[in-house]
């Protein structure tokens, strides 16, 4: 099982015994346009997009349980030297990529 996602080179505390190899975890999700306006309106005010950062976290949590997934398919029980990008594309998508390396640990 994959608990250990970090972002750091190397776990603390514990010895990598294998490298299994990069793996990586693509979410993309569509904004509702309504909360799109929303957004735009609280961000003129200075108030924070929830909607906006709830659509973040999900796919977040998306990319980083596929990536994970992946790393267990691996054999790892660890995942190192995690990444995450964020970005917008087309008309209101808002995309996360994370990337890492599978290692077992102990």
């Amino acid at each position: 099982m994959t608990d250990l996602v970090v972002t750091t080179p190397s776990v603390p505390g514990r010895e990598t015994v294998a490298v299994h190899g990069l793996v990586t975890g693509t979410a993309i999700l569509g904004a509702n346009v309504f909360r799109d306006i929303f957004a735009a309106v609280r961000d003129i005010v200075g108030g924070r997009s929830a909607a906006y950062e709830r659509e973040l976290n999900k796919a977040q949590d998306i990319a980083v349980s596929e990536m994970v997934e992946k790393a267990r398919e691996l054999g790892g029980n660890a995942v190192i030297g995690v990444d995450l990008d964020y970005e917008t594309i087309g008309g209101g998508m808002l995309m996360v990529s994370v990337s890492g390396t599978s290692v077992t640990v102990r």
